[in-house]
């Protein structure tokens, strides 16, 4: 019982188990000679560990593998790809912009001036009343038109006002006015262009356009 006892402390033993382990690795590397040595007890198993364990610790560094470290440390490469996207971007903004081309002003059509066809003055009064003039229009008073006895209807006729200057251009759609010494009797909005309503009759200077 005493000699099963200590059998088993030995190999409980972290000694014991090491031996164990180097004689395992001996005759898996070393072949029998070595296992001979091992087992043969003394000093003999101390230096068969000597010798077998610096092969145990050269696979260790393998194990270590340190070449991994520069595969992980090649990670920042990834990272030199947003310099070089950003490169053509700072490249763009470096470039001169061209001006956007303004367009060419158009010419504006120059009208014609209107050719006088007659002249003079006369009297010149206005009315803001009527159903319908002689060619047959309803007649509005907020158009510039005017009554002539005898120039067609439709005809243009510029009339001034000599005191201010001011004058407007009237289109003949009605006949009048039947009072001795006037030639115009001119719609409201358009005798108050020249000159106040309250004058009611001015002399004016006309002018017949073709």
């Amino acid at each position: 019982m005493a000699g099963r006892h200590s059998r088993t402390r030995i190999f409980s033993s972290p000694a014991g188990i090491a031996a164990t382990a180097a004689a395992a690795v001996a005759l898996a590397v070393g072949g029998t000679v070595g296992a001979v040595q091992l087992t043969s007890g003394s000093a003999q198993p101390e230096q068969a560990t000597i010798e077998f364990a610096p092969t145990i610790a050269a696979s260790s560094p393998a194990a270590s593998s340190p070449a991994a470290a520069p595969s992980v440390s090649a990670s920042p490469s990834a990272t030199a790809s947003p310099s070089a996207s950003r490169s053509p971007q700072a490249a763009s903004r470096n470039k001169t912009r061209t001006a956007a081309p303004k367009p060419s002003p158009t010419a504006k059509k120059k009208t014609p001036a209107a050719k006088v066809l007659e002249s003079g003055s006369c009297g010149a009064s206005f009315y803001s009343d009527g159903q319908l003039t002689a060619n047959g229009e309803s007649f509005n008073p907020n158009e510039l038109t005017a009554a002539h006895k005898t120039l067609p209807f439709n005809t243009k006729v510029r009339v001034t006002n000599p005191a201010s200057g001011k004058s407007v251009v009237v289109r003949i759609n009605d006949r009048g006015p039947f009072i001795d010494g006037r030639c115009l009797d001119l719609s409201r909005a358009a005798f108050a262009t020249i000159a106040s309503v309250d004058v009611g009759a001015l002399t004016v200077r006309y002018e017949v356009l073709g």
